[in-house]
């Protein structure tokens, strides 16, 4: 069972940056894609960003391209995702989740969330 615990969310102003964190059980990270999903109020569920488990391949959703970073560490089986030029429409449920295929729509499992909040 893989399990997943984020963490760094809080309350940033509009241009600021926030670094969000996510744990993995053991091995995850060497064997599962890990990925960045945010759900707003009213608003579906959508990809953040994502990253193979060996690192050499990764997807952005579009809103976020050019802002965001996503990047791992085997060693702490923990995935990064660095989030710059905070918009207000970033504001959202972060939620942290794996699959053993990077390139799905819907992951298997699913941390918690941790609420981003940006505000002007």
């Amino acid at each position: 069972q893989v399990q997943l615990v984020e963490s760094g969310g809080g309350l940033v102003q509009a241009g600021g940056s926030l670094r969000l964190s996510c744990a993995a059980s053991e091995h995850t990270f060497s064997t599962y894609a890990m990925g960045w999903f945010r759900q707003a109020p009213g608003k579906e569920r959508e990809l953040v960003a994502a990253i193979s488990w060996s690192g050499g391949s990764t997807k952005y959703g579009d809103s976020v391209r050019g802002r965001f970073t996503i990047s791992g560490d085997n060693a702490k089986n923990t995935v990064y995702l660095q989030m710059n030029s905070l918009k207000l429409e970033d504001t959202a449920v972060y939620y942290c989740a794996a699959d053993r295929n990077l390139w799905k729509a819907v992951y298997t499992y699913w941390g918690q969330g941790t609420q981003v909040t940006v505000s002007s």
